[in-house]
């Protein structure tokens, strides 16, 4: 039997998070891709907090460009709410998506602002 979409994105989400887990020293940075907007939260799995969010839907992010442009706002905006919290290293978690397009932009504009991972 064939596995719908969604089916095989969470198959591969678990496979992933059986991996990386978020600590008080190195929190997770996950994303979450819809088709209109893109979320990213930083959480600490140990405590069960999330520390920082930002999403396209925010104040701070300009919604002309295109969607790669934004999810880099995205990132960015992540990046520094993470700095400000004192959080400087993370470990990115894909949330099942591929590591292309949207989901790179959002890692990328991270990376620029200042997080390590």
């Amino acid at each position: 039997m064939a596995l719908t979409k969604s089916d095989r994105r969470q198959r591969i989400k678990n496979r992933i998070r059986k991996i990386v887990a978020g600590t008080e020293s190195q929190p997770r940075l996950s994303v979450f891709r819809s088709n209109k907007e893109i979320y990213a939260q930083i959480i600490d799995d140990v405590n069960g907090k999330t520390i920082s969010t930002a999403s396209s839907r925010d104040k701070g992010v300009d919604l002309k460009g295109t969607k790669i442009e934004i999810a880099a706002q995205v990132g960015k905006l992540v990046a520094e709410k993470a700095l400000k919290n004192g959080v400087e290293k993370i470990a990115f978690d894909r949330g099942g998506y591929l590591y292309h397009g949207r989901v790179k932009s959002l890692a990328e504009g991270a990376r620029e602002a200042g997080l390590k991972f």
